[in-house]
């Protein structure tokens, strides 16, 4: 009787350290969504009305700046405008530098991206004070 259940519990345990075979079929899945679409203009009044926040401190801040830069898009300038406003709330002149060159960067080989971004928040920084990479020199490290 003992016999009979350490070969049961041995034969357990080996098929439990057994290797699984490395290749296993793979499975096809589609990947539909049933939740609604979120259109470009809930999203800019999301982004705008989350960095318009009066109470939003630096961490929030940034980590707002890196869940959009995360994104394969170009923020809009009034999602731009509404977070350089908030590095001036917080008095955080390197954070709003830092926004125009991640700008730069994820305009990456369209090189007509940053100069219009540059051009329709021009208005802003001149409000708020704030230079750009190119007019601070830091561009060319």
């Amino acid at each position: 009787m003992f016999r009979a259940a350490v070969r049961l519990s041995v034969s357990g345990v080996r098929s439990l350290t057994r290797a699984q075979p490395g290749c296993q079929g793979v499975l096809a899945t589609r990947g539909y969504s049933h939740g609604k679409q979120e259109t470009d203009e809930e999203f800019d009044a999301r982004w705008v009305t989350y960095f318009n926040k009066p109470d939003i401190d630096e961490w929030e801040l940034r980590k707002g700046m890196n869940t959009l830069v995360g994104y394969d898009l170009v923020p809009e300038p009034k999602i731009l405008e509404a977070a350089l406003r908030a590095c001036r709330r917080l008095n955080d002149l390197a954070s709003a530098i830092r926004i125009l060159e991640v700008v730069k960067d994820k305009a990456g080989p369209h090189k007509d991206i940053y100069p219009y971004v540059i051009q329709e928040l021009k208005p802003v920084l001149e409000e708020l004070g704030v230079s750009t990479p190119e007019e601070l020199g830091i561009d060319k490290v």
